[in-house]
């Protein structure tokens, strides 16, 4: 650990001595936290997408990822109204490289994942969220399903002087309310940014009435500080603390007494340094999460109770040098590095056995992360030719070196795996073409090659339950890592029909080949540890497929009217096949469209959207999947600015009162009251939303 820090210390040294140059709010703004910036197309990934729209949204966010239910492909794993994952085409968890501001990662501490890195931030902070749908960069670290990167508010766009921003909203569907106050003080020089956001949901009722325990409370708060040491160059630095309460996880075993985040992030960046060297840009950053699950309030409480303190540290930094070798190529060399460390036990004070209960309660720890970690150090080059005035080349490599190793193993998880500590050496690569047909129309198609090292869970956990099923699961540190072998055509751009109505349009057509894909089996040859009388029987193991695919499209088109009024519709597909079961990979989402309709003026807008999700029967009977039946339901927002810096918004969310749920939820578990079948999702749900800007 003290190598890493001085390692990050001396990349930071070096580039504070880079050549220096010119910038103020007035003149060109450096970024310090994007993936994408729009318009440079020379520049821009291949197959990236923005979605910007979050100020005009009016419902209240639980975390962050309610905000990716709008955007075209993905989906949520739900396990309550806290833990909730991002899903894109089918890709979940790790498979997904999920950051904010361009690299910035905070790792869950709970196994059952009762605490993503979207439940870390104030999603009031994020202005827009900046997706690459493939592995068709290698400048964002390892990547196997695409990239998200949450951007948080860039405050340098403000004119100078005192801002501050107040939001306030209110649910009818558990009495839920949010509330978010922040405050800038922008110069030429410098800039310092304060926040604090406080959250309070209660349980929700599903379209039939049926109360579902999901209720929590969380405490926000952040200050950034920028500094624009010279013209050319700025440093920024970013604090945030999270601090979840009482959280209920329907869908989980246990619940969170509490989970408490902090994430220390430090940027710099030189820009405009000379004719070769044009910008070096570097990050570091750490986090660390401290969480507590117990099942004080859970049926099976009187029979044994269990507690598990658990905690995870992730400490990285980046370096990236971009070169203008000629006018028509430009080359990105970096390197950055990783690494996640995890602790915890579970204690359980068994009450009763075999329905008896016992004169002197016995006491057992289980080892949850067995004192693992995981090192992941890379390097890249990606290079960018303009090889026509309306068509360039992208080409990268990446090589990650990943060590991994549990320092404290659980006997019988030793006695299964002897030699647990490995190295890998992982090869990824990417090469894409985008052509601009006119400033209309671009067309893309890329090959990438992402490679994914087994996460931690996959390699150390040992007899948990962390499925949406109730086995247990074995980990394996023999695992050899995932490849995504993906070919990807897409085609954007605008026709303008008349003086009075413009398309706008979107697609994208994929396919994946999947080598040792990470999956869970049941093996009939490992019993059940805990509670052996119960069932299911066996154990599921993690193993790797040889053999599988996806295949998949996207489209969207929006006709706009009028300027103001719109109709659009978006639809995803994907398809996964698992050639060795015969069957669908695990997690696959269903067919989904979406039809709306609205308006958008500067004063006022409206939206009324139909969404459309079918019978998903493409399921993955040996990891316990059942097939679910499709749904309708209808929302409509509306927004309103009575003054100038002042903005209301209304919505009603499952206007239908429709009973239904998503085939990506979690079922529910250790519940008094409720069936082993998926959560539903909530019946009809006004919202008010109110926002002051000064």
């Amino acid at each position: 650990m003290k190598n890493l820090g001085w390692m990050l210390l001396s990349i930071f040294t070096i580039t504070m001595s880079a050549q220096q140059k010119k910038d103020t709010v007035k003149q060109e703004t450096i970024q310090l936290n994007e993936v994408i910036v729009d318009g440079k197309i020379k520049i821009n990934p291949v197959h990236a997408t923005v979605k910007n729209d979050y100020q005009k949204k009016v419902i209240q966010p639980k975390n962050v990822a309610d905000l990716f239910s709008e955007i075209n492909g993905f989906s949520v794993i739900k396990r309550g109204n806290y833990a909730m994952d991002p899903t894109f085409r089918g890709a979940a968890y790790e498979q997904l490289n999920v950051m904010y501001d361009g690299g910035t990662k905070a790792v869950n501490a709970c196994p059952n994942r009762m605490d993503p890195i979207t439940t870390h931030i104030i999603p009031e902070e994020i202005s827009k969220i900046e997706i690459i749908k493939g592995p068709f960069t290698v400048r964002y670290g390892a990547t196997f399903g695409g990239i998200v990167n949450m951007v948080t508010e860039n405050h340098r766009l403000l004119d100078s002087g005192f801002h501050g921003k107040f939001s306030s909203g209110y649910e009818t569907n558990g009495n839920s309310f949010v509330n978010m106050l922040q405050l800038q003080h922008v110069t030429n020089k410098f800039d310092v940014i304060g926040n604090v956001g406080y959250r309070n949901f209660g349980d929700y009722k599903d379209g039939n009435g049926t109360e579902i325990p999901s209720s929590f409370t969380s405490t926000d708060y952040g200050v950034e500080l920028g500094y624009n040491l010279t013209e050319n160059q700025r440093l920024q630095a970013h604090w945030r603390q999270s601090f979840g309460r009482d959280i209920k996880h329907v869908a989980l075993p246990m619940d969170t007494d509490y989970d408490n985040s902090t994430i220390v992030s430090i940027d710099y960046k030189a820009i405009n340094l000379g004719n070769t060297l044009k910008t070096i840009t570097t990050k570091g950053f750490y986090s660390y999460v401290d969480h507590l699950m117990t099942n004080t309030n859970r049926p099976n409480f009187n029979m044994v109770f269990a507690s598990s303190p658990v905690e995870s540290t992730t400490i990285g930094g980046k370096v990236e040098f971009e070169f203008n070798m000629h006018e028509d190529f430009n080359l990105f060399v970096g390197s950055d590095i990783n690494h996640i460390k995890r602790g915890g036990n579970r204690t359980r004070t068994i009450k009763m056995m075999n329905g008896m209960m016992l004169p002197m309660p016995m006491v057992k720890v289980d080892k949850i992360w067995q004192d693992a970690y995981i090192n992941d150090f890379g390097v890249f080059s990606e290079a960018k030719f303009n090889v026509a005035p309306k068509t360039v080349l992208t080409t990268g490599v990446r090589v990650d070196l990943v060590k991994a190793n549990a320092k404290d193993l659980e006997a019988d998880f030793a006695t299964i795996y002897p030699e647990v500590k490995t190295n890998e050496t992982n090869v990824s690569g990417n090469i894409s073409v985008k052509h601009a047909f006119s400033k209309k129309a671009i067309l893309e198609a890329a090959f990438g090659r992402g490679v994914r090292t087994a996460n931690m869970a996959e390699r150390y956990i040992n007899h948990f339950t962390i499925g949406s099923d109730s086995y247990e699961y074995l980990g394996n540190p023999m695992l050899r890592p995932e490849v995504n072998n993906q070919f990807e055509l897409g085609l954007k751009g605008k026709l303008g029909l008349n003086n009075n109505l413009q398309l706008h349009y979107q697609t994208s057509a994929f396919y994946s080949i999947f080598e040792d894909y990470i999956s869970a089996v049941v093996d009939p040859t490992i019993p059940r540890k805990f509670m052996p009388n119960q069932q299911p029987e066996f154990t599921k193991v993690f193993t790797n497929i040889e053999d599988a695919s996806k295949i998949g499209f996207e489209v969207a088109a929006k006709l706009q009217m009028f300027n103001n009024y719109y109709f659009q519709t978006e639809v995803a597909y994907v398809k996964t096949k698992n050639e060795d079961f015969d069957e669908s990979l695990p997690l696959n989402p269903p067919f989904t469209s979406k039809i709306s309709v609205g308006l958008d003026k500067e004063k006022y807008w409206a939206k009324a959207q139909y969404n459309i999700v079918s019978k998903q029967e493409n399921i993955a009977p040996s990891f316990g999947e059942t097939v679910t039946e499709g749904y309708q339901t209808l929302d409509v927002k509306l927004g309103v600015k009575p003054f100038k810096k002042f903005t209301l918004g209304f919505a009603c969310l499952n206007v239908f009162d429709e009973n239904y749920t998503n085939h990506l939820n979690f079922s529910y578990k250790n519940q008094a009251d409720l069936p082993m079948t998926r959560i539903n999702e909530p019946g009809r749900n006004f919202t008010a939303f109110l926002q002051y800007k000064f």
